[in-house]
């Protein structure tokens, strides 16, 4: 019996949420490191995180680790162009916006994925599940609100950027369902595809070659984090997919808020950032919300086990 076979339905989902967790936590310190130490260029740098994700499935591929399956352009250029459009308005929202804003306007994807699903794929939602979005939302303001500008431009982006970015986790799980594709199957040709089509957009935003470009004359130190960079970068996203996938876009972004509050807690415990009595507030409120739909998910599952396994 393999690993997968051994640690059960919620184990492997304990071990994707901790991959995806440890992962992303890392790709957050390395990636600021080089921004900050290397000056990077940003969407560059993402064009190379997902690059990395076609280069290793393709290893993966000739070590028979999965088999793709053979799936029509036409059915994954809409989540590749959804991916595009998430980087570049996420981006943007970054650079026009401050980080409470941007952080704010993160909170506003779980609702609007709720409403995708509900509107476009008739899925239902209880309400003690929309009722967590209380919590978690009131202590994403908490955190947030003392540094909450607003100006027209990083508005429109904000609202564009949290749009495409539910459209996009939506089409994650939902293609992999009307495709019958797994996490691995679906991103060996989504992350070719995106790829190329950033490679068409960076060049609007960033410079290609000379100083700052992602050509440009890079010590071999700064070559080898980047490509340090990438390997994580391509276990951020696989897990995503499976998370996802496995799951749905709603309990994605509850670990997402999970995983900030995890970021500030860490913040303070290990580096001794400050951390106000709002925040910490905002942090309570926001896991209190994060337990509640955990529970209200796992009881609501256990329902329906329980419905199934009582039919003739």
């Amino acid at each position: 019996m393999g690993l997968s076979g051994a640690l059960g339905p919620r184990g492997r989902l304990l071990l994707g949420l901790l991959v995806n967790l440890l992962s992303s936590i890392c790709i957050v310190l390395l990636n600021k490191w080089i921004y900050v130490e290397i000056g990077f260029p940003n969407m560059s740098l993402t064009l190379l995180h997902f690059s990395a994700p076609a280069w290793a499935l393709s290893l993966c591929r000739s070590l028979n680790i999965f088999s793709p399956k053979s799936l029509r352009a036409a059915h994954v250029l809409p989540l590749a162009l959804s991916f595009c459009g998430f980087v570049v308005f996420t981006n943007l929202s970054l650079q026009n916006n401050s980080i409470g804003t941007y952080q704010l306007a993160k909170a506003l994807t779980t609702p609007v994925i709720i409403a995708i699903q509900t509107g476009c794929y008739k899925k239902t939602f209880s309400s003690k599940i929309k009722l967590t979005l209380i919590p978690i939302t009131l202590g994403v303001v908490l955190n947030s609100y003392f540094d909450v500008k607003f100006n027209f431009l990083g508005i429109l982006f904000a609202i564009l950027g949290v749009l495409v970015t539910s459209v996009y986790q939506v089409w994650v799980g939902a293609k992999q369902h009307e495709l019958q594709v797994n996490s691995m199957q679906l991103l060996y040709y989504q992350a070719p595809m995106s790829s190329a089509i950033l490679m068409f957009i960076v060049p609007f935003f960033e410079p290609v070659t000379g100083e700052g470009g992602i050509f440009g004359n890079w010590s071999g130190t700064t070559l080898m984090m980047v490509l340090l960079s990438g390997i994580i970068a391509f276990l951020v996203n696989l897990s995503i997919y499976w998370i996802i996938g496995n799951t749905s876009p709603v309990t994605y972004n509850m670990f997402g808020h999970f995983k900030f509050c995890i970021t500030l807690l860490g913040g303070y415990i290990l580096f001794k950032d400050p951390l106000s009595l709002n925040q910490g507030l905002g942090i309570l409120c926001t896991l209190c919300g994060i337990l509640l739909y955990t529970h209200f998910k796992l009881s609501e599952q256990e329902e329906g086990q329980n419905k199934l396994a009582q039919r003739p």
